[in-house]
């Protein structure tokens, strides 16, 4: 799937992969998308929460060799 913006925030532990993420939604315009590349497995849980708290749209998760999670987010 294509994306506006790309984010990595491999190496990061919760909670700076949201906060990144938040700030980095917070400049897109809405009905793009962010691609997001982390490597914390608690991502996973941490941004469909994230997505439902917020109203922005969680389009993939993706788990990549090796233990990386890919998210695909659009700004509301």
């Amino acid at each position: 799937m294509e994306f506006d913006q790309e984010l990595d925030v491999k190496g990061l532990r919760c909670p700076l992969p949201i906060l990144r993420a938040k700030k980095a939604l917070a400049v897109l315009e809405t009905g793009k998308v962010l691609r997001v590349v982390a490597t914390d497995p608690a991502t996973v849980q941490d941004f469909a929460a994230f997505a439902r708290q917020t109203g922005h749209e969680l389009l993939d998760t993706t788990e990549t060799p090796p233990d990386e999670f890919v998210f695909l987010i659009r700004r509301k």
